[in-house]
């Protein structure tokens, strides 16, 4: 009775970990975005040993296939096979490592409480890891693309053509993150920034993928940038990202 019951609470699931804390001498609690379960948070008992044979699938940054069991308040992890280990790629580089923990500190908060949205938040998060460990553009601006990309999954996607109050078609020269992106001359709240006409373009290329034009973007405008999708991302957020301030802009 007790194994049916164990079998009936075990499920399988894609995962990519978003964060750890010891728990005991021997365990961790890892926080999970899974491809189908959304947000969850397990126990992966006796991975601090050095006997554990799936401590090092488990740990930040990392995507595993897992078999969980269900429980009352955490589930526990019983099998990791590695999918991506884009960890010790990352973790090699502090450029990188810092750009990944925004990103994942951004998913563990975008899915706390929206689960529905958690399958288009975990593919989007495993391809900026991937496209990070690689290499494959600056850091900096593989961060700002998935920032406005999650951002824009989770229904807050950001204006930067048409004004983003009253729909009146660009370009236009103020930026608003309370109102959503770029506004209108007549929409614009007092203070609002004026950001270069280059920083705008390379804001709508992070957000559609335009990878050429990002690319050749130079670094006042990438800066200007990142700064805008900060106070964007910090504003729907309602709340500050702790690791952002580590991010090294260059």
């Amino acid at each position: 009775m007790v194994q049916q019951s164990f079998a009936a609470r075990s499920y399988r699931d894609d995962a990519v970990v978003l964060r750890t804390h010891k728990l005991g001498e021997a365990d961790r609690i890892i926080t999970l975005l899974t491809k189908h379960h959304g947000q969850i948070r397990a126990v992966a008992k006796g991975v601090r040993r050095t006997s554990s044979k799936f401590g090092a699938r488990l740990e930040p940054f990392m995507v595993a296939d897992l078999q969980l069991v269900s429980g009352k308040t955490l589930d526990i992890v019983t099998q990791a096979v590695a999918k991506g280990s884009y960890g010790g790629d990352i973790a090699a580089d502090y450029g990188r490592y810092t750009v990944a923990a925004a990103m994942t500190e951004t998913a563990e908060k975008l899915t706390d409480v929206d689960g529905e949205a958690g399958t288009a938040q975990y593919n989007l998060l495993v391809g900026a890891l991937a496209s990070l460990s690689r290499g494959d553009h600056a850091p900096g601006l593989i961060l700002d693309s998935y920032l406005l990309r999650a951002l824009a999954t989770g229904g807050w996607a950001p204006s930067f053509t048409g004004c983003a109050r009253c729909g009146r078609p660009g370009p236009h020269t103020a930026f608003s993150a309370p109102l959503g992106g770029m506004v209108c001359a007549d929409c614009r709240p007092p203070g609002s920034p004026a950001p270069a006409a280059e920083t705008v373009t390379l804001l709508v290329a992070l957000l559609t993928g335009d990878w050429t034009t990002a690319d050749g973007s130079d670094v006042p405008h990438r800066r200007e940038a990142a700064g805008l999708v900060a106070a964007y991302l910090q504003w729907h957020l309602e709340r500050v990202l702790k690791s952002l301030k580590h991010v090294e802009r260059g």
